[in-house]
């Protein structure tokens, strides 16, 4: 019998992190996830998965997490907070301690997938899908940070096999952000984001987890950087209007306006300063649904890796709110 293949997970108790950890749990890999406390573990709790205490921040703390693993999973950061020192020690700091560890404590690991963002190659041009070979112009501190976290693992190169992958907004079971919003239908409040166009990518949960684990064993991975992203961009109306389809609900009656969201996110950022905690919601992120398109070409993991997006939007809201009812979220 051939021995487990063995992943270290980081960030593993978030929404995408749990998706990850459950689907290498499935195929048999042996999962060890890095956490920050025992406790708030969430969707990982249960799991048979094997608990590193440790951040990303304190390099010291990494070495028992790193040693005897094939591959490193890296999803830990920060997407949310008021202060570029903030961004940038968890998602630039965080990585290049990662890294230096993994080097100095396993170097003979077989590949280290980083997880990135749109937001380090920054917003498109209306109508036109970025690809992975345009120059990259993020515009905001998280995108800034992203961006700098590639360039760190990019200086490893030679040293160990990595790939890096930038997914677009994740959809699915989960999500905060998408249960926020059919919470807010359920009272006939529809949120009103962008402008009417397309404006993003997508990609389903399970389907940027199918990509990240498919990276992983390709050798033609080796040192790419791939979009994920389905054939067609998005407009947000059609995100809002595939989950009222889900609810099986008529007219949504109250519209928030766009000057009612940026009061609400400075709000929830007066609140973050005053608790000291990461905002829920932030000017720049209503400024960035608005104001810039946010599509990307994913047509290069599919022709290299044979990666094949196979959850369209609709399906991908129903399936969520289907998993949401059955666990009394929505």
């Amino acid at each position: 019998m051939a021995d487990k293949k063995k992943a270290l997970v980081t960030g593993a108790n978030g929404f995408l992190g749990s998706h990850l950890a459950e689907e290498l749990l499935r195929r048999g890999w042996d999962v060890r996830c890095l956490v920050r406390r025992p406790h708030g573990l969430g969707w990982i709790e249960t799991l048979d998965v094997k608990l590193v205490r440790g951040d990303c921040r304190d390099k010291a703390a990494l070495g028992p997490a790193v040693e005897g693993i094939d591959y490193v999973f890296h999803l830990a950061g920060v997407i949310s907070a008021l202060r570029w020192e903030d961004y940038y020690g968890a998602n630039v700091v965080g990585t290049r301690n990662l890294l230096e560890t993994c080097l100095e404590r396993n170097p003979g690991l077989k590949k280290f997938i980083h997880v990135s963002s749109i937001s380090a190659a920054g917003p498109s041009e209306k109508g036109r899908a970025v690809t992975e070979d345009d120059a990259v112009r993020p515009v905001s501190d998280y995108g800034r940070s992203k961006l700098a976290s590639e360039e760190a693992v990019r200086e490893f190169a030679g040293r160990f096999p990595f790939v890096i992958i930038r997914p677009p907004n994740i959809i699915g079971p989960r999500q905060k952000e998408l249960l926020e919003a059919i919470r807010l239908m359920r009272k006939h409040i529809k949120p009103g984001i962008g402008t009417g166009e397309p404006q993003t990518s997508l990609c389903y949960v399970r389907d940027v987890v199918e990509a990240l684990i498919l990276a992983a064993g390709k050798p033609e991975a080796d040192g790419r950087t791939y979009f994920l992203a389905d054939p067609r961009p998005y407009a947000w109306s059609e995100i809002t209007a595939a989950i009222r389809e889900a609810l099986g609900m008529g007219r949504v009656f109250l519209k928030v306006p766009y000057s009612a969201q940026l009061l609400a996110a400075s709000v929830a950022e007066v609140a973050a300063r005053v608790t000291r905690r990461s905002p829920r919601l932030t000017r720049m992120s209503v400024i960035s649904a608005r104001k810039y398109y946010w599509i990307y070409d994913g047509s290069r993991i599919g022709r290299e890796l044979g990666f094949v997006t196979r959850t369209g939007l609709r399906e991908a809201i129903r399936e969520t709110i289907d998993w949401h009812r059955e666990h009394g979220w929505a």
